[in-house]
């Protein structure tokens, strides 16, 4: 009993190994496998990949974020479930190949000879005829005729006659294996070039990724990975002059920190330009120091040429700012304060402004080349966030240049920075502000990016550049505007202005005044909103069939009451007033939607850039490859499998020759596994070919 139920065990246990074996290895697990393949590589090429983490937060929701997070979303390819899928599909195709190449290799080297002739006889491609020749001759020939015809023959004695067996193409059967062990093959490559031997480190090393700031020397060694280890891909920053000998490898929740087996020096930087302002080449001059040798090379590096060391790959990745030197001035955009503050900065530092908020140094760029032609320079309509149709076509770094590099509008717009403000609580706001004004529809208006957050687009203040091609004359209107004495002093001006002495009346006057007042203190705002949206708020409160009457009344006192402040703005400074004409009062009514929109800006202050002092950077890719050469053999082999497969037809050739009185018959067949038109005209000209006696 015990010995029937432990061979029961056993074949059991053998059943389920072998219907695993046949699970694994059938074409349809494997095309499953595939398809899931695709589609997390589908995921993982709209989803972007290795973003930081709060780009994701923005876009998706706190709900989402966490959702995809937990499933690996944010890096599909480096996820457990992915290498897992492509670790059991390199399984599958090898099953494939082990259960299927031998019995392929054996049908190819096979004349299938076994055949006879009552089968011959009910294929579709067949003919028969006489031949006066002896059946041994007539075999001898037509063997003979095949081999030059491209076929490999064989004679085969029968017990009724012989078989002239012939095949040709059977190489076709090469392409099923190469495809298949292409795909092991690429796999592997694959998985080589993989971050699981960093995972490995990490689990098995305690190695951690860097979530803080401070030198790369500092960083523990915790946070570092060997020169030995076997597979990475990381960047460096380096400025011209100066060298480094790391590479920083981007993880989900931090950095880790490659050592280098060299030390890279950055000699020069080299850029050119179209006129469009695209890229036309960057290229790097360094000098390569093996640090364990003290050996050095010098190259220069470009885009798609490489420098190579030792095994590891240095490109050419992009360029930016190194630590360019900066002067600005301030201006304050809050309050009464209409004076210049003098600051320097350097890109990639932060500068103390006050004691709630730092000025974090982030970019310079020493020009921009955008499409300035018919841009929107509407005021920001009322409830909306800041915005502007120019918005659409500045954007960043050379991007409208490159998307029409035959637009006749694109024009350098002069260099611009960019930084962040950053509070005491953390939270911070992004500015990129130009150096020089941009023409919109024939006016010169400085620009001032902002934005919340680095997913967002910048979304632009609009300054009307004054007499002097400065930002002055409208600091000092802002400035006035948010000091009550001069508010009054320029209600009782415009109302003095409105009331000639030939015809004064003290009391219209005294009441025109009071209006003019109230329309800055509206426009002034309080400390939930002003501008447009206060005027609105304001309008409200009018009966809705009187408010475009008084909308219009609103909108002459105040836009005379803020040219009486102007001047009185001027006054103040020692300054001739304005004179009226129509280009000032141009600027006023640009002057007045900058106001609006200044109330959205949410910074204590405006910088223009004075002068510079440029620093380029080079930005490196540095890679260890194992699999690179492995994933190129899988491409050739698949290369030459897909070929043999769609351009290699196996055929197969029969001829039975058995003598009959006074001639000998034959009977020919022929097959393959594609019938085309090709195959029907082959099979043509052989039975045409085979059966001349001469």
């Amino acid at each position: 009993m015990s010995t029937t139920t432990t061979g029961i065990r056993l074949n059991t246990r053998r059943t389920a190994v072998n219907e695993a074996f046949e699970l694994l290895s059938s074409m349809r697990f494997a095309i499953a496998l595939l398809v899931m393949i695709a589609i997390s590589a589908i995921i993982g090429t709209v989803m972007q990949q290795n973003q930081p983490m709060t780009n994701y937060v923005n876009q998706f929701g706190p709900f989402w974020f966490d959702v995809f997070d937990k499933l690996g979303l944010y890096a599909v390819y480096s996820t457990w479930w992915f290498l897992v899928m492509m670790g059991i599909l390199v399984v599958s195709t090898s099953l494939c190949i082990v259960r299927n190449a031998p019995k392929m290799v054996k049908d190819m080297r096979s004349w299938r000879e076994n055949v006879r002739e009552q089968s011959l006889r009910n294929f579709h491609h067949k003919a028969e005829w006489q031949s006066p020749l002896g059946a041994d001759a007539l075999a001898g020939q037509l063997a003979q005729r095949l081999v030059h015809a491209g076929y490999q023959a064989k004679v085969v004695q029968k017990e009724n006659g012989l078989l002239v067996a012939a095949k040709r193409g059977a190489a076709n059967k090469f392409g099923y294996i190469f495809a298949h062990s292409a795909i092991v093959i690429i796999c592997v490559g694959g998985l080589l070039d993989s971050d699981i031997p960093i995972r490995v480190q990490q689990w098995a090393l305690g190695k951690t990724p860097f979530t803080g700031d401070g030198l790369i020397a500092a960083i523990p060694e915790r946070h570092r990975l060997g020169t030995s280890n076997p597979t990475f891909r990381g960047n460096t920053v380096i400025p011209e002059g100066q060298a480094s000998s790391t590479a920083v490898l981007s993880r989900p929740d931090g950095v880790l920190i490659q050592d280098l087996p060299f030390t890279i020096q950055l000699k020069k930087f080299h850029i050119d330009f179209y006129s469009t302002g695209m890229p036309k080449l960057f290229a790097s001059d360094v000098q390569v120091r093996d640090n364990a040798t003290g050996e050095t090379k010098d190259a220069t590096i470009e885009v798609n040429k490489p420098f190579i060391w030792k095994g590891l790959a240095v490109y050419q990745a992009s360029f930016e700012d190194g630590g360019s030197k900066l002067k600005l001035t301030g201006f304050p955009m809050q309050g009464t304060q209409h004076g210049k503050l003098a600051f320097d900065g350097t890109v990639g530092t932060a500068t103390k402004l006050d004691d709630a908020n730092t000025i974090e140094w982030t970019d310079f760029r020493p020009f921009n080349v955008e499409n300035t032609a018919n841009q929107d320079v509407r005021a920001v309509k009322q409830g909306e966030k800041l915005s502007s149709a120019f918005a659409q076509g500045l954007d960043k770094h050379l991007g409208s240049a490159a998307k029409n590099a035959n637009n006749k509008d694109l024009k350098n717009v002069g260099p611009s920075v960019q930084y962040k403000i950053r509070d005491k609580t953390g939270q911070a706001r992004e500015f990129q502000n130009y150096m020089q004004p941009v023409t919109l529809e024939g006016v010169p208006m400085f620009l001032s990016g902002v934005r919340a957050s680095p997913a967002d687009q910048f979304s632009y203040l609009r300054i009307p550049a004054d007499d002097e091609h400065s930002v002055r004359d409208w600091m000092r209107l802002r400035a006035a505007l948010h000091d009550p004495a001069l508010r009054e002093r320029a209600a009782n001006a415009y109302a003095a202005r409105m009331s000639p002495a030939s015809g004064r009346n003290d009391t219209v006057q005294s009441q025109l005044a009071l209006s003019a007042l109230k329309s800055l203190e509206i426009f002034a705002g309080d400390k939930e909103a002003g501008g447009y949206m206060s005027v609105s708020r304001f309008l409200e409160k009018v009966p809705q069939a009187e408010q475009e009457k008084a909308a219009d009344i609103f909108m002459k006192i105040l836009n005379g009451s803020l040219w009486e402040l102007w001047n009185v703005a001027r006054e103040r400074d020692g300054m001739a007033a304005i004179v009226p004409d129509e280009p000032h009062a141009r600027w006023l009514q640009l002057a007045m939607n900058a106001l609006s929109d200044s109330f959205f800006y949410g910074a204590p202050v405006y910088l223009q850039l004075d002068e510079f002092e440029q620093v380029k950077a080079s930005v490196f890719q540095i890679t260890r490859s194992p699999g690179k050469s492995v994933v190129y053999l899988g491409c050739l082999l698949l290369v030459l499998g897909v070929f043999a497969m769609f351009y290699i037809r196996e055929r197969r050739l029969w001829v039975w020759v058995k003598a009959e009185e006074g001639a000998t018959h034959a009977l020919m067949a022929m097959s393959t596994q594609r019938r085309t038109l090709d195959f029907d005209r082959e099979f043509d000209e052989l039975k045409e070919k085979l059966p001349q006696t001469a």
